[in-house]
Parts: C-alpha cells; structure tokens; sequence
C-alpha cells in the first residue's frame, strides 16, 4: 500500500515519473506539527524496532541513535560525527514501514538521539509529498517503493571489471604506465580514469593537448586494447572570455544567478565559475549536449564530481575576508583576533550564506537555492543521462555522480566520495550498500583502499576483497598520498588472485544485478531481511546477504588472519584465490574463519549454486558460457 500526502505546493524533483493520487493530509498516520515554517512529525520507536535507509549515509545499517541531515554536503571527513554526507536520500523504514519525503531542502532526523524511543522528522519547508509505504516485509516495502521510483541505471558490462583511479594521472605517459604496471603483473584492468589535470586549466569539455597530445587517436588505441578512459566533468564553468562554454552559457543566461539578476560567481579547481542551472530543461539540453565532445573521441564513461555543489570560496566572500585581513594588518593579535580570522578563512567553503545567495529559475520565477538545494547535483547527472539515452540508447555509457538525490538512480550510479584509508572506512562502505540499494542506486561502491591519506598493503587488500562485490569496483586515491595501484605493492600477485575473483564473479555478478533492476529488488541485505527472527542476525553489522544464494563477511581489521562470523543457517564458507578454490561446510552459528590477504571470503547457502568463470584480463575477453559451478 502506498499513500501520498501533499502539503503546500511540492517543487518537482521527478523522484517519482508516476505519482498516485494524495489522500487527505487528515489521515496522516503520525502526529506531526508546523512550528517555524518547518513539517515535525514523530514516529514512536519500540525497543526492539530496526530503521533502515537514509541510503549514503555515515554510521550503521540501524540508523536508531544519531542526528541525520539530508543535506548534499562536500565534506571529505566521514566521521562518526558527521550528519550528512554527499547525497540526500530520503527513504526511511521502521521495521517494514517505508517513508518517502519528497523534499529537494534540509530535512533533519532525529532517529532515537535526543530521545531513545522516537524518531523526530523536521522538514524544513511548507511544500512536499511524503509517501507512506506498507507491506509486511522491509523487502516487501522496498519493492514496492522501488517500483515507485523507477527502474535502477545498468551500466554496460564492462564497467563490472576492475578500475584503477588517481587524482591525478597527469598525462599520457602516467596513464600509460598504469596500464602497462597492470599488464606486466597479469592484473585484470578495465578503465583507468582522467581527473582533472587531463584539461585545460580544470576547463570542462577541453582537453590539455601538452600533456595527451592527439587524445582523440589515443582513446582509440586503448579502446582497441581493452581500456576505457573514463574522464571527471565538474559542475563549474570557468569564467574566461573566449571559452566557449563559458561564452554561451552566459549569452544565454543558463548560470545561477544572485538577487540582482547577475551571475554568482564562485571559485572552484580553475578559479571563478559560473554554475549552469540544471533545474532548467534547456539548460540540462545544453549542457547534456557537451558531453559530445568527448564522445565524438570514442570516451564510453564520465564521472561528474563537484555537484553538491562545491564552492571553495565566492567573490564577495572571499572579498569580506581580504578586507578583514587588511583591517588587521600591523596589529599584534591577541588569542580572540587571531581565531576570528582564521575561521573567516577556513569557513569560506560551502558557506550557507553562499548558498542562500543563488537563485534558480524554475517555472519562470526565481527560486532560492536552499529550496532546491538537493536536487542540483541530481540534475546534472540527469543533463548528462538524458542525452546519453538520446544519443546512444540505454546501457552505453557508464556514468556516476557523487551528489544525488533519489530519482538520479534512473541515470547513474554514485560512488561514496572522498573516503579515507581508514580500517573503519571497510565497515562503512559495507554499511551503505544496502541503504543505497534501497534508495535505487545500485551500480555503487567505495573508492577501494581510501582515498585521503597514505594505505597500508594489507589495508588495500582487504579493502579489494570487499570491493569484489560491488558493482563499482575501483582503486582510487588523492594527491600528495601514497601510490596505491595493485602492481605498486610487494608481492604483487597476492592484488592478482584478489582482482582475478572479480572477474570470475562477474558473470554472476552482473546477472544478479540485472534481476535486481528488473525486479525492484536489492544486490545487498541486512541480514535481519532474511532472518527476522534472528536476534543476532538482526543485530548483524558486519555481514551482508548478496542475492539469494551468498553472505560476505569481509576481514577489517589490521593484523588478523581471518575474523569471526555468524551464520544464521548451514553454509560452506569458500576462500577464493585466483582460480584456487578452498570449501569448509559449516553449521549455524559462530565460527572463526581464516582468509589470508590473498583470499576473498565468501559463504554460500546450503543447496545454492553460482557460476564461476575463467579469469581475463578485460570483461571482453571472459567466457561467459563455459563455467564451473560451486555448490553450498
């Protein structure tokens, strides 16, 4: 059963293509109020209840006892204490009761933090649905939200092989050595990426023809090798006369503008930017048309970062804080003056009043950003989605964002952002899988190994063995930090056998997420979905169900050789390597399991099947016919 309640005047997000008739906000379910122009409600939280969702998200798969915000953010410190991370995904459930708040501005949860039996919902806003879903199953209830929202984005098969990231390879040479370290171990390698420095002065649509002269030629000779060079397209338009992009968007007055009519200028990677309005239908057209110019070169695959949207600083900001600086200057600063300008500059990024000085055009009226303020990066995506099913059809070319909103997931797929190398980092990764499923984004996964920071081997190694079965399963990693790339470490055929699993995986991999697409359902589970009336299942967070045949259970921690797991029923634990297969059948219950670095745990259910393959090199070169079959 699925109920819509409108209040107000809803700005449409398109989250939902088909919405059914609203009932009479008289019959909302929960008691709720209007106090400072924001929507409160409250659900009442029984000592045993779960709640799921909020899909990217810091903490656990029970979202019970913090603070939330559903509020895109461009903060690279996934803390325990953070509230928001880079989408806004705002599915709930209480145990099988689903909530959908249709609402592109801040919404704050309150799940059991100020106090442990109830859940307070504050909408910061007066227009909005919210959908209330029923079924007698959290899997039930997601299917059935699922089926509202639209079908899952399937990439084309090759991006289920391995990818290897870096900001930044910085020309052709880089990006050659990557590929050729990876062929001289016999590591599988699909894609390698182009972060910024590929273009000219971090200039969207350009390419830097120093450092990747003849680029066109050259993706075609990697195309012809099995490699895809997947390219970063940022949401900021740098402000430079002659740029074309630039020069058109601003004749045309497709950028965001402030409360006088002029654009807002922020600065970003290549200094001051224009931000094109994506809410507008003729500026997704526009800006969706761009994306020519790379795949007129032969590029299948782009990542759009940036969109949250991140602001290093604005004009008039950074101006205010200039003119502190200079009101200070031959001063001796004491302890109070000292810090008060220090936090004038660190607090430039992302400022709110930044933020709350952009208006969009929407339906021929100004609309302040911070109404819309989750649905901007979503837009982008959906800029490029639209012309890419226009111009190529449907599973062509992989795309994935790093702000969202639900809806995007028709689209494209999303990475977690700037993680760290962090053990901790294994965990959360794990923990978001399922929440994103729910929320329709299934082509997904966590830069593998962190990416701020310096990574351990053994850490890369464990972090790889998890990445084995997410769908996006790429090594990426940040300036100024260790070289993170598989062939980079010592003994370097231990990143083989890890990267070898996927690929013999893959066919099972990619059939499975097809049948999740299709059919409304997740790749990833709580074990709770399966095992209801498990306590410790329930209370399960370092476990997943994959499918409907296996449990991972990866290793994260440093210095252990293997970990323990729980097993709601009788399983046979498999340690793959390469193509070497160890099996242990094990009862229900706990048991400690070895898995060396080399090794990619995985459980499967008594009487269950998955095909494995041949190892190759690229995703094009595997046998999908000819496989062998292990057995639960």
């Amino acid at each position: 059963m699925i109920q819509r309640f409108t209040m107000g005047q809803p700005i449409e997000t398109e989250a939902v293509p088909q919405k059914p008739a609203a009932v009479d906000f008289a019959s909302f379910p929960y008691p709720c109020r209007v106090e400072n122009g924001c929507f409160i409600f409250t659900l009442t939280l029984e000592k045993d209840d779960i709640v799921y969702g909020l899909g990217e998200a810091p903490r656990g798969i029970n979202k019970r006892g913090w603070i939330y915000q559903s509020y895109c953010s461009d903060d690279p410190f996934h803390t325990e204490t953070k509230q928001s991370l880079y989408a806004a995904h705002n599915f709930l459930m209480q145990n099988s009761d689903g909530l959908f708040i249709d609402f592109p501005a801040r919404i704050v949860w309150d799940i059991g933090y100020t106090k442990t039996d109830t859940a307070e919902i504050r909408v910061e806003g007066a227009d909005f649905d919210i959908y209330v879903i029923r079924q007698d199953t959290p899997a039930e209830t997601v299917r059935e939200f699922r089926s509202l929202i639209g079908k899952s984005y399937i990439p084309p098969l090759w991006a289920f092989g391995f990818q290897q990231s870096r900001w930044s390879y910085h020309n052709r040479d880089a990006v050659e050595g990557v590929i050729q370290g990876y062929e001289a171990a016999d590591i599988p390698l699909d894609c390698v990426y182009l972060d910024i420095d590929y273009m000219e002065r971090y200039k969207d649509f350009t390419i830097n023809k120093e450092a990747f002269p003849d680029f066109e030629n050259y993706v075609r000779e990697k195309r012809a090798q099995g490699i895809h060079l997947i390219p970063i397209i940022d949401a900021g338009v740098k402000k430079e006369d002659g740029y074309s992009v630039y020069e058109e968007g601003r004749e045309k007055g497709y950028f965001c503008k402030t409360a006088d009519g002029k654009d807002f200028e922020g600065g970003v990677w290549p200094g001051i930017v224009g931000f094109p309005d994506f809410l507008r239908k003729e500026v997704r057209e526009w800006f969706g048309a761009k994306y020519r110019f790379l795949t007129d070169m032969g590029i299948d695959g782009f990542w759009n970062d940036m969109n949250e949207p991140a602001i290093f600083y604005s004009v008039q900001g950074l101006q205010n804080a200039l003119d502190k600086a200079a009101s200070l200057k031959g001063e001796s600063l004491d302890l109070s003056k000292f810090f008060n300008l220090k936090d004038t500059f660190m607090g430039l990024s992302n400022r709110q009043e930044d933020y709350a000085s952009i208006y969009h055009l929407i339906g021929g009226k100004p609309v302040n950003h911070q109404k819309v303020h989750n649905i901007y990066g979503a837009s982008m995506t959906k800029a490029a989605g639209e012309y890419f099913e226009k111009a190529f059809g449907k599973e062509k070319i992989l795309m994935f964002s790093r702000a969202s909103y639900i809806g995007a997931h028709r689209s494209s797929g999303i990475w977690f952002g700037d993680n760290h190398s962090w053990w901790s980092h294994i965990l959360l990764c794990l923990r978001m899988l399922p929440s994103a499923n729910m929320c329709g984004f299934l082509y997904c996964g966590a830069d593998l190994g962190g990416f701020n920071e310096n990574a351990t081997r053994d850490l890369v190694l464990r972090f790889l063995a998890l990445g084995v079965f997410t769908p996006l399963m790429r090594n990426h990693s940040a300036l100024g930090t260790r070289d993170q790339e598989c062939y980079r470490f010592e003994n370097p055929e231990d990143f083989r056998d890890i990267v070898q699993v996927r690929y013999r995986l893959i066919p099972y991999l990619y059939s499975t997420f097809r049948r999740a697409s299709d059919n409304n359902e997740m790749i990833f589970r709580p074990l709770s979905f399966d095992y209801p009336d498990d306590k410790i299942a329930r209370e399960c967070e370092t476990q997943l169900m994959l499918g409907d045949e296996c449990m991972i259970a990866p290793v994260y921690e440093q210095n252990v050789g293997g970990r323990y797991v729980y097993l709601p029923e009788d399983m046979t634990y498999f340690r793959l390597s390469g193509e070497r297969i160890k099996s242990q059948p094990l009862g229900k219950g706990v048991h400690y399991v070895d898995a060396a670095l080399n090794e990619v745990p995985l459980f499967l259910k008594k009487g269950r099947s998955i095909p494995l393959c041949k190892p190759a090199l690229r995703t094009a070169e595997l046998d999908f016919e000819n496989t062998e079959m292990i057995t639960g």
